[in-house]
């Protein structure tokens, strides 16, 4: 069950002018099942992305590179779910060119115009027959409103959802932010199995536009981990269709490029959240912010230390103050100079450990407390400098093992 995550409404999800959706059931995996989803993007729309480091990077990843740098103005997504194209070889690069091939054709567009994404397990011939029979429904199918639908049509070990949607004034037009994700295990993005999709009709120069998906990507879904498993489809987009008739952003350093800035990260970090309390079989939801360090990538460092690691996990799911395992995590985080006596460690408002040693008013008791919660808070404080960073994560049960050893039944 997810932690604390309510499922979206369709009525909160904002239609992003020049953004049409459709969504079919094509059996790529299973039969009655939202599989397909499509995207039809307006003439002058931009699109950049930021995607796996995962080098067995999937055949669908390769193609959107390759499309992405080609030049033409990105006009359609093509996303499937229930199968990766992943440890497919050349013939997964031919499917996912057909999938390009066969929705360009429907669309009245170059297939080097659309991006396809998909999903699922590894290592199994796409279905691009069904696939390419399915697309006559989505493309059918396609209106401004169907946020909610693609949410669901992406989803694979997903239980709820996720989607989320601002507005903003930008030179006193209104201008709309709209997202979904999917995304539940094999999770460790570093750009996170994760694909994110978000629109805008923010009018945006192409270079800003690339400079804000990696900073949103770098604020929101390079800061969560379920797992520990960086996938080999994990894909983040951000679209904008030029429709909102404000004055063209042409640097995130102006009034107006951190107004839209802020927007789009909002929307992105409550999608990462949304993944991580989705976790495989996770019960609690737990933010790790390190602080005091020389630079944020040591930061980054220790925490994901801390949030990879299945013992301080495992602890947190039993609600066993173990803490000892999280400076152990600390220790091996990779900082050959840290000083073990400046380390400040706190669990929620609790002082666990002052100075690198168990501070002398903290109680088992006290732990505990915090430990039975469903949010809870490690903070970690360095003393080596100023830096700080904030990674989100979340317990790991025997619902994750079980999740996992079910997954292809």
């Amino acid at each position: 069950m997810a932690v604390n995550l309510i499922a979206p409404r369709a009525a909160d999800l904002r239609a992003v002018a020049g953004v049409r959706i459709g969504v079919a059931m094509a059996g790529i995996r299973k039969a009655d099942r939202k599989d397909l989803v499509v995207f039809a993007l307006d003439e002058g729309s931009v699109a950049a992305g930021v995607f796996t480091s995962n080098r067995f990077c999937a055949a669908p990843v390769q193609l959107c590179r390759e499309h992405l740098a080609a030049g033409p103005a990105i006009r359609a997504l093509v996303i499937n779910t229930g199968n990766a194209n992943a440890g497919t070889g050349a013939g997964g690069l031919t499917s996912a060119r057909r999938s390009c091939e066969a929705l360009a054709h429907r669309l009245g567009l170059r297939p080097q115009q659309v991006l396809p994404f998909s999903t699922g397990v590894i290592m199994e011939t796409l279905p691009i027959d069904r696939l390419e029979a399915g697309l006559p429904a989505a493309v059918g199918a396609l209106k401004p409103d169907a946020w909610l639908d693609a949410a669901e049509g992406i989803m694979t070990t997903d239980t709820v959802s996720k989607a989320a949607s601002r507005q903003l004034s930008i030179d006193g037009r209104a201008v709309t932010v709209t997202g979904i994700a999917k995304g539940a295990g094999m999770i460790r993005p570093d750009m996170a199995t994760m694909l994110g999709f978000v629109a805008t009709d923010a009018v945006i120069a192409p270079a800003a536009l690339q400079a804000l998906v990696r900073d949103a990507a770098d604020a929101s879904f390079n800061c969560i981990t379920v797992d520990g498993d960086t996938s080999t489809n994990d894909s983040f987009i951000l679209m904008a269709t030029q429709r909102a008739g404000h004055a063209r952003i042409d640097t995130l350093d102006s009034a107006q490029g951190r107004a839209l800035r802020d927007a789009v990260i909002a929307v992105s970090a409550q999608l990462a959240q949304a993944i991580v309390r989705d976790g495989e079989g996770a019960t609690k939801f737990i933010t790790v912010r390190i602080e005091g360090g020389r630079d944020v990538a040591e930061c980054r460092r220790v925490a994901y230390a801390i949030a990879h690691s299945p013992l301080v996990k495992t602890a947190f799911f039993a609600s066993d103050p173990n803490l000892g395992r999280i400076l152990a995590a600390v220790g091996y985080a990779g900082i050959a100079d840290l000083d073990q006596g400046l380390i400040d460690l706190y669990l929620d408002d609790v002082h666990v450990a002052r100075q690198g040693a168990r501070h002398p008013q903290y109680a088992e008791a006290q732990g505990q407390r915090v430990m039975k919660q469903s949010e809870i808070t490690v903070r970690v404080y360095l003393h080596r400098g100023n830096a700080a960073s904030t990674v989100w994560t979340c317990d790991l049960s025997h619902d994750y093992v079980s999740i996992n050893a079910d997954y292809r039944s």
